[in-house]
């Protein structure tokens, strides 16, 4: 039985179940225009709704229009948490794809909702269903390199002391974090080096529209941390630092219908 859920009227399946949404243009605001030039997530991204349809989801409301949409890849835990994050679970899934290596763990890789229903618990729910979908598979857990909302506003602050930090009722500081450890998330360890940007310093200039005209740290709008910037080698690096956190999942708990 295909699987699919709710929240309100808005229906959540996996790509699987609606294959005929794969793809399908979702208006989420605007995105730093650097990061769509991660190097690993323009060889593999694109791959994970033919490969993996069965932890991508889609959500759309009763007319047919998609609003929300998740994207995932299923790969065998390793021992430790890798350092590089997003990029090396992406490579290890696709090895591990490609070897015929029993998946054990879906690793999620990114939730979007239409702008218009941001902040409304859609996210919320996309994880959710993430978690149940992951379950159904028999993986025993459900890991994240999360890229912390509200850390951009902070590019000077360590990622560590950013993930630590919690409110008064001892829930993460962060909203995206939040929203995960309200899940059954928790915060395991950061990921160092989870996104790299490479380019020239008229690739950066073109991106950013800012001058790049000196060598040092360059805070950009949307970035997480500062960029590299470094004159006499004509190139500017942006390594993003992400939160792992890890849902620990009840195997086969989860109920389609």
């Amino acid at each position: 039985m295909p699987f699919s859920r709710y929240h309100g009227q808005i229906e959540i399946t996996t790509v699987a179940d609606r294959p005929h949404l794969a793809g399908a243009t979702l208006d989420a605001g605007p995105w730093p225009d650097f990061m769509r030039h991660n190097r690993v997530s323009e060889a593999y991204f694109h791959r994970t709704l033919t490969d993996f349809p069965t932890t991508c989801l889609i959500a759309t409301t009763p007319d047919g229009q998609v609003v929300g949409d998740a994207h995932a890849v299923q790969l065998a835990r390793r021992a430790e948490f890798p350092t590089g994050g997003w990029e090396q679970a992406v490579v290890w899934a696709f090895a591990d794809l490609h070897r015929g290596v029993q998946p054990d763990t879906t690793c999620a890789l990114n939730i979007s909702v239409a702008h218009h229903l941001q902040g409304q618990g859609l996210a919320a729910a996309l994880l959710s269903a993430l978690r149940e979908t992951a379950a159904e598979l028999g993986h025993s857990s459900l890991l994240a390199p999360v890229r912390p909302s509200q850390k951009s506003a902070e590019p000077q602050t360590p990622m560590t002391e950013y993930a630590a930090r919690t409110r008064p009722d001892g829930l993460p500081f962060d909203a995206w974090l939040r929203t995960h450890a309200r899940a059954g998330g928790e915060i395991v360890t950061t990921a160092p080096a989870s996104w790299v940007v490479v380019g020239s310093l008229d690739e950066w200039r073109q991106w950013t529209g800012l001058p790049f005209d000196e060598s040092g740290e360059i805070e950009v709008p949307g970035a997480l941390v500062p960029v590299r910037c470094d004159i006499a080698q004509d190139r500017a690096v942006y390594v993003e630092p992400n939160v792992w956190v890890l849902h620990r999942l009840e195997v086969g708990g989860g109920k389609r219908g």
